[in-house]
């Protein structure tokens, strides 16, 4: 047993075996993450067709409300980085972002910092937990509900004016009396308006699906839209892209600075989790699918050599109580009809050592020891059980 445990044969996969049969689902995940972050950038880069663009005339795009303001006399600026963003706000200027979770910490405090210094408007769509608590600190995120026909519920004229309206998403908690709390669903408002210093004020929106093209006409959607974004000359419409890098002279020469940095922490958790299903996949993959069975070998093998390839396997798998267990299996098979016992109560030790005891004077202790014994402590204890039960069986052969 020793002497075979040097091999290392054994019928566990290889590193090179498994990694034969998972390399084709891992390359297949890795294409779809790499495709999906190149078009993700590409979109974001390119807002000429994407959500809430207002030169888009897809049902997702918002080109319907642009024209509608345009035909007011206001200008609409459409912009995609942060840095246009703060340069075009003032009194006489309503900024709107339309995804303000999936700007950067940093970029969240440059955007507060020109809305403090700005006296005129900001409108934010669908700001969840990763930025109220830095835009506007005086409101708190409450779970979001879905879209559904609400009421105005509060004296803002824009509001009233509009009437019901079909809003819902994000829904605040407002820490001032001075805030204006709309359009409530189950008690809580999915619209706030916050007002600052002078006439600045912001104003947050639960969701963005009232200014697409395919809500815009429902309701007072569109009369709310107006009002909201058309209550200043000018509009900057900011559009957050995954290709808006810092300007700032000291952030750009930041040595940690990367494109990860500007990837939002749920794309980043995202890919975490994919990884780890990619791993637990190519467990589940290459893990013996039940446990071994016996069959017809297709030539004739030596017993010399399945013998050795078992004790490999026993070595392998550090498993004593199996190889001790089939010895003395074996053992007790071939010694009980020497002792007159019917080969179906030779495990039965309250028939087989009575039999023994009858046939060698000895201890029976020791004879329920070896042959029923616990399972050796090492392998040294297990190859002197193998020789025990080969002296045990040349005696009761010779007696």
């Amino acid at each position: 047993m020793s002497r075979s445990a040097t091999s290392t044969t054994s019928v566990s996969l290889t590193p090179r075996q498994l990694w034969t049969r998972t390399r084709g689902t891992l390359v297949l995940l890795a294409l779809l993450l790499l495709g999906g972050t190149l078009l993700a950038t590409v979109r974001s880069a390119d807002h000429g067709g994407g959500y809430l663009d207002p030169r888009s005339a897809d049902p997702s795009g918002a080109r319907a409300v642009a024209e509608l303001l345009k035909a007011r006399g206001v200008t609409v600026d459409v912009v995609d980085t942060l840095a246009k963003a703060t340069a075009g706000t003032g009194a006489d200027t309503t900024l709107l972002v339309t995804t303000p979770d999936l700007l950067t910490d940093d970029q969240q405090t440059t955007l507060y910092e020109a809305m403090t210094r700005s006296s005129g408007r900001t409108v934010l769509l669908g700001a969840g937990l990763p930025s109220v608590g830095t835009l506007v600190p005086d409101v708190d995120t409450a779970p979001s509900t879905t879209a559904a026909t609400l009421e105005p519920g509060c004296t803002l004229p824009a509001a009233t004016r509009a009437g019901s309206v079909q809003l819902g998403g994000e829904r605040y908690r407002t820490g001032t009396t001075t805030a204006d709390a709309c359009y409530l669903s189950d008690g809580l408002p999915t619209m706030v308006r916050v007002p600052g210093a002078g006439t600045a004020d912001t104003v947050l929106l639960g969701s963005s699906q009232l200014l697409t093209n395919k809500r815009l006409a429902q309701q007072g959607n569109a009369s709310l839209a107006l009002q909201l974004l058309g209550s200043r000359p000018h509009l900057v419409w900011y559009l957050p892209s995954l290709t808006d890098v810092p300007t700032d002279p000291e952030a750009a020469d930041d040595p940690t600075g990367s494109f990860l940095g500007l990837v939002p922490s749920g794309w980043l958790w995202g890919t975490l989790q994919l990884a780890v299903a990619a791993l637990l996949a190519a467990v589940w993959r290459g893990r013996r699918l039940g446990r071994l069975v016996t069959e017809q070998l297709p030539v004739a093998v030596r017993a010399s050599e399945a013998t050795e390839g078992r004790a490999r396997l026993y070595r392998k798998a550090d498993a004593r109580d199996r190889a001790a267990t089939v010895l003395r299996t074996a053992t007790r098979t071939r010694i009980a009809p020497l002792l007159g016992v019917p080969a179906k109560d030779a495990h039965t030790s309250d028939l087989l050592l009575p039999a023994l005891a009858a046939r060698l004077p000895a201890d029976a202790t020791a004879h329920r020891d070896l042959l029923f014994g616990p399972a050796p402590a090492d392998d040294a204890a297990l190859i002197r059980l193998a020789d025990q039960l080969d002296a045990l069986e040349r005696e009761v052969r010779t007696s």
